[in-house]
């Protein structure tokens, strides 16, 4: 709960890094889980979904892959996922192609398409839940185009999912 910030947020730019970089994510929301979920069962344990944003601290995520050690430190910290409102999968279906894109202060830095992901969001679910067991509330999120790059303090990001929904957050001073 520490790191999700909701639409509209400014997000302190976190402390130990000097090259924080946005990576903008299809959010899905689950209302069930298990272990070993089938794909094609997958979609039955979805909610919804949202818009999010998977901020990276990369000097720290680079560092720690040289090093062979979890990225950990590189994704986990607070502010870190800013998430918009979750779309019901019961209105808005399951989002499988469509435009996902970031911009930074107006200008357009990620810009791909649902189709493009490496697994599909049920494949991802069964990957997924042969690691761990998913349950209710748990978001995932499922990848992001390229493009990433990084932010300074005073940042303005937009960002958004074709049938989906949009999110848009600054990057403010250090905490």
């Amino acid at each position: 709960a520490d790191m999700l910030e909701p639409d509209g947020a400014t997000i302190p730019y976190p402390p130990l890094t000097k090259d924080l970089h946005h990576e903008v994510e299809l959010i899905v929301a689950l209302k069930s889980g298990g272990l070993n979920i089938p794909s094609d069962k997958a979609l039955d344990h979805i909610y919804g979904y949202g818009v999010g944003i998977d901020l990276t601290r990369r000097d720290l995520q680079q560092a720690s892959r040289k090093k062979e050690q979890p990225w950990e430190i590189g994704k986990s910290f607070d502010h870190s996922a800013p998430c918009g409102p979750l779309q019901p999968a019961s209105k808005i279906g399951h989002p499988a192609k469509g435009k996902i894109w970031l911009s930074v202060n107006g200008t357009e830095r990620q810009k791909g398409d649902l189709t493009e992901l490496i697994w599909s969001v049920p494949e991802i679910i069964a990957k997924l839940s042969q690691q761990v067991t998913l349950g209710a509330g748990d978001i995932i999120m499922t990848g992001t185009p390229a493009g990433v790059a990084a932010l300074s303090p005073g940042d303005k990001i937009e960002c958004g999912v074709d049938g989906v929904g949009t999110l848009k957050v600054t990057i403010g001073k250090p905490a």
